[in-house]
């Protein structure tokens, strides 16, 4: 009877423990170097200091509704009202959304760049996967409506995490910009958790997502089951250009594809034939841009 006691104990202990692990790889992800990236991104030539030095652009602070300061670049070389922002991916900082903005730059818009929650310059203590992150993208929006007026034609741009962002952003509110940009997103954060704990760590999710569920409920007050663009997809009007690299295997394009068939009215669709997670643009660049020509032709009306 007591080793059948101690075994219980051990077992509780054991789930109790690996809950623990679970929800700090969910809330502190190990972020890159900010050196890294910015190397990186140099040495692919995507990133240029001495040209990016000469844009006419500010910093900004923009108070997050959860009390910090959400780091954000403006970039204006145009006399326009056709902005675009840019949200980076998970582990990355607004470096990473330069080749983007650059892309949009180049085609007319103004920009703004930003660092998510706990990512380079911005405040906040943990990464909730969008959760948190889209009423941050709100208090973005909400800033550059107010400073450049309602009537500005906006687009919101974002790579894997911060397309889910976007997408729980657009799904939340009813006309925050006029279109979307969605690369690389996850359709179900539940369904991504759960395809990683196979493929990582040889373990059958059933067994540890509701205890991480609840573990996360506790410490970080909201539920997996609360990040899911697929949810939400339905109420978002304005068109949506989905973007996927065929070969992610990190984030399955099969949620791409899930996330195009399920959302009603305008939307296109680019699957990248080279490149893993993330790296559509990067290794399919003049693909990649031909797919945003054609959608900003078909469905942004000119400047």
């Amino acid at each position: 009877m007591k080793k059948t006691l101690r075994a219980l104990f051990l077992l509780f202990f054991f789930w109790l423990a690996l809950a623990f692990y679970f929800t700090n790889r969910i809330m502190y992800m190990k972020k890159k170097d900010e050196d890294f990236i910015l190397k990186r991104e140099q040495e692919a030539g995507r990133f240029h200091p001495e040209t990016f030095e000469t844009l006419p652009k500010r910093d900004v602070d923009i108070p997050s509704p959860f009390g910090y300061s959400i780091r954000a670049v403006i970039v204006e070389p145009h006399q326009t009202n056709r902005y675009v922002i840019i949200a980076h991916g998970v582990t990355e900082t607004k470096i990473n959304s330069v080749k983007y903005m650059n892309m949009f730059l180049e085609r007319g818009f103004n920009a703004v760049i930003y660092d998510h929650r706990r990512h380079g310059e911005s405040g906040g203590k943990t990464t909730s996967f969008g959760h948190y992150e889209k009423f941050d993208l709100k208090a973005v929006v909400d800033w550059l409506k107010k400073e450049k007026g309602p009537d500005i034609l906006l687009g919101i741009h974002g790579e894997s995490m911060g397309a889910a962002t976007m997408l729980l952003y657009a799904g939340l509110v009813e006309d925050g910009a006029g279109f979307y940009i969605a690369d690389c997103p996850f359709s179900d954060f539940k369904q991504q958790l759960a395809y990683l704990i196979k493929k990582d760590f040889k373990f059958w999710p059933g067994l540890l997502l509701p205890i991480g569920d609840l573990f996360l409920r506790m410490r970080d007050k909201y539920s997996i089951r609360n990040v899911s663009p697929i949810s939400v997809i339905e109420n978002i009007k304005h068109p949506i250009l989905f973007i996927h690299s065929l070969h992610d295997d990190y984030i399955l394009p099969a949620m791409t594809e899930e996330l195009f068939k399920q959302k009603k009215g305008p939307k296109m669709l680019y699957i990248a034939e080279t490149g893993k997670h993330a790296q559509s643009f990067n290794e399919n660049r003049t693909d990649y841009e031909r797919a945003v020509d054609e959608f900003l032709q078909t469905y942004v009306k000119p400047s």
